[in-house]
């Protein structure tokens, strides 16, 4: 049954929380040195002061202007763009809508946007020609004129089509779900790789939706003679501005390709030494925001930024942990995932996701202060699983998978984060709903003891417990054991030192091959 106009095209009001805020204030109470005291910066201080920092701009200045010294502000945060948000509700309830359109109006601020107004309309798919459809298109339009916007958000991957006609009937600029988050990706990317990654992501979406205007459709090289042509080999139609265009994006795409390609092989190459030491590998997976990078610095005191916004870290950070029995181990904080990635990244960032398929334990974060957790849990497990089912390398042999078959999934631990700022009720709710979860504030420390004996508990074992007495000009091989292996007891007798511990099959060969015997 259609629904009356009232009620098919609903206002959403913007965020206005400090949650939800795309620029936040840093309230943690700063301990001030000593004098005789030296604070060390964190990689995560230097990164968000960069962010804010003020940066000359080149190429302003010159004969056209008076001005000789001109800045402005990095990262967007005092150019906004004013903004509405447009979004068709196809299936669940209301809240399931208005839920996503809260989330669009996060990105639309952390990309450096100011929302004004926000509408959904209910219908049982997009218009194919104008997602919304051509009366909804004249409210959208009246709304544009009366909030002052120069940019409409659309809560979906927008076709071409559909891309040129709502421009066209707005007169402003039209941007969609993905080309917003690719936005906020090109914001955030610091190393190399996530740069290229973000690079090939946008070309791949922009290259079916190059358009030409006047020159750009114009032949190039084509004439038959005189100044006309470009000499011999020229001659002809020529070929049009945006098919240079098209072919020039082609070959930065293979190029791209080829510099990715050759990052992953390190990658795997630092993959694969740490799989011949069996060091086991944590992967800290979860939605945007739900507070990764924060509870791996509670884990392992790793410094890495921590900044409330959506996608506010990108590139892989691993770090040394020692769990509480002495074992060593790695712990990565992956990208954020969000309803509706874009596919675009998800195969640009296949490289960089393969850390979480690849590693022996995935440590799933929810925030829980979010009404919709559980609906945050499908969508990361649904990226994961995406990931899972790419042309991906087989996992090693010496696991024990079969490299004829598809790669399994890693076990999972779910980590219920920021519980100090979520609901009673809710906490209640979601421990009936998640058994076995771990509920810790990455914030306040919480439960971060029990998470990291969890953790240990959940990670693989060596394989192999011996009883060996090592000579003590074997002290390196002793060393190995603490690094690599579990050991359960060690004595020092006159022959050498005697050690009972796991260890992988490898260091046992290596051990006995030097231990002494006891009389």
């Amino acid at each position: 049954m259609t629904e009356p106009a009232s009620a098919a095209a609903r206002s959403v009001t913007p965020p206005t929380s400090r949650r939800h805020s795309a620029i936040e204030i840093d309230r943690t109470p700063e301990i001030e040195p000593e004098d005789d005291e030296t604070v060390e910066p964190t990689s995560g201080t230097l990164d968000r002061e960069e962010r804010s920092s003020l940066r000359r701009v080149p190429g302003l200045t010159g004969a056209s202007t008076e001005l000789t010294d001109v800045t402005e502000v990095e990262y967007r945060q005092l150019r906004l763009e004013r903004v509405v948000l447009i979004g068709v509700w196809t299936s669940g309830n209301s809240a399931m809508a208005d839920a996503s359109m809260v989330e669009l109006a996060r990105l639309a601020e952390t990309a450096g946007s100011e929302v004004l107004d926000g509408l959904v309309q209910r219908r049982s798919s997009p218009d194919p020609a104008t997602f919304v459809g051509s009366g909804k298109v004249e409210e959208l339009k009246a709304t544009v004129q009366t909030t002052g916007a120069d940019t409409v958000i659309a809560d979906g991957e927008l076709s071409p089509g559909q891309l040129r006609q709502l421009e066209e009937k707005l007169k402003v600029k039209v941007v969609d779900r993905t080309a917003l988050i690719l936005d906020i990706f090109a914001q955030h990317a610091r190393s190399r790789e996530g740069k290229a990654q973000v690079e090939l992501a946008q070309l791949r979406y922009f290259l079916p939706r190059l358009r030409g205007w006047g020159e750009s459709m114009s032949r190039q090289g084509g004439g038959a003679g005189g100044g006309a042509g470009g000499g011999v080999g020229t001659r002809g139609p020529g070929e049009t501005k945006l098919e240079t265009d098209r072919r020039r994006i082609h070959q930065r795409i293979s190029k791209l390709r080829r510099e990715l390609e050759g990052m992953k092989t390190v990658r795997d190459t630092q993959r694969d030494r740490r799989r011949r030491r069996d060091v086991p590998a944590v992967a800290i997976a979860g939605y945007t925001n739900a507070g990764k990078s924060s509870l791996l610095n509670a884990i392992t005191d790793a410094g890495v930024l921590v900044e409330d916004a959506l996608f506010a870290t990108l590139d892989p950070t691993t770090r040394r942990w020692e769990t509480p029995d002495g074992r060593e181990a790695t712990v990565t904080d992956t990208v954020g995932f969000v309803r509706h990635l874009p596919h675009q990244l998800v195969e640009a960032f296949r490289s960089t996701l393969e850390e979480v398929g690849d590693a022996d334990l995935i440590v799933h974060v929810v925030d829980g202060s979010d009404p919709a957790a559980t609906d945050q849990i499908a969508a990361v497990r649904e990226v994961i699983a995406e990931v899972g089912q790419g042309p991906d390398e087989p996992r090693s042999p010496s696991r024990g998978d079969d490299p004829q078959r598809a790669m399994p999934a890693p076990p999972e631990l779910l980590v219920v984060n920021k519980v100090d700022d979520a609901d009673p009720m809710a906490i209640a709710q979601l421990r009936a709903t998640l058994p076995g979860a771990v509920f810790v504030s990455a914030r306040t420390g919480e439960g971060i003891g029990l998470l990291r004996r969890r953790i240990a508990e959940a990670l693989p074992r060596p394989e192999v417990e011996l009883d060996v007495v090592l000579p003590y000009t074997e002290g390196a091989l002793v060393a190995r054991v603490h690094e690599e292996g579990e050991v359960l007891s060690e004595r020092h007798l006159p022959e050498g030192t005697r050690l009972q511990a796991r260890v992988s099959v490898e260091l046992a060969t290596a051990l006995q091959q030097v231990a002494v015997p006891v009389a």
